[in-house]
C-alpha cells in the first residue's frame, strides 16, 4: 500500500508540530516508496541547505528499507562497506530518514534535517507511526 496524499499530509502535519514543540525550523520530506516526492514541508526560516540533506535522509531510508543512522553503521570502515555512501546519487547516513508505517507496513520515508541529529530523528519518528 502506497501513501495517500491525506497520510503524506498528515505525516508532514504530526514531523512539523513537533519541530515546533521542540524549537526547531526543519525540512520535512515524505517519499513515496519507490522514492519520488509526496509531499514537502520548508518551515520558515528553515536552512535552505537542509532541504538536500532532508531528501537524502528519506531517499537513504527508502533505498535500505530502514533508518537513515542503520545504513550508517555499515559505512564503518570496519565492517568494509566503506564508500557505500557514494552510491546510489549520494547517501546522508545519519539520523533523521526512517520509513512511515501503517498497519506495520511501510506507506513511505520521511527525511528531516533542520536541527541536530537527535531532534531530527525525533521529528521524522513523529511523522513515521500513521
Amino acid at each position: 500500500m502506497e501513501a495517500t496524499q491525506l497520510q503524506a499530509q498528515q505525516a508532514i502535519e504530526m514531523a512539523t508540530n513537533k519541530a515546533r514543540a521542540i524549537g526547531v525550523n526543519a525540512n520535512i520530506t515524505i517519499l513515496d516508496k519507490a522514492g519520488y516526492l509526496k509531499a514537502f514541508q520548508r518551515m520558515d526560516d528553515a536552512f535552505l541547505g537542509s532541504i538536500d540533506v532532508a531528501m537524502g535522509k528519506a531517499k537513504t531510508a527508502m533505498l535500505f528499507r530502514m533508518n537513515s543512522e542503520a545504513v550508517g553503521e555499515f559505512l564503518d570502515p570496519a565492517n568494509k562497506a566503506y564508500g557505500l555512501q557514494n552510491t546510489s546519487g549520494g547517501l546522508v547516513a545519519f539520523k533523521g530518514g526512517m520509513p512511515v508505517t501503517s498497519n506495520n507496513e511501510i506507506i513511505a520515508y520521511i527525511g528531516v534535517s533542520g536541527g541536530s541529529p537527535d531532534q531530527d530523528f525525533e521529528i521524522a519518528a513523529a511523522g513515521s507511526k500513521l
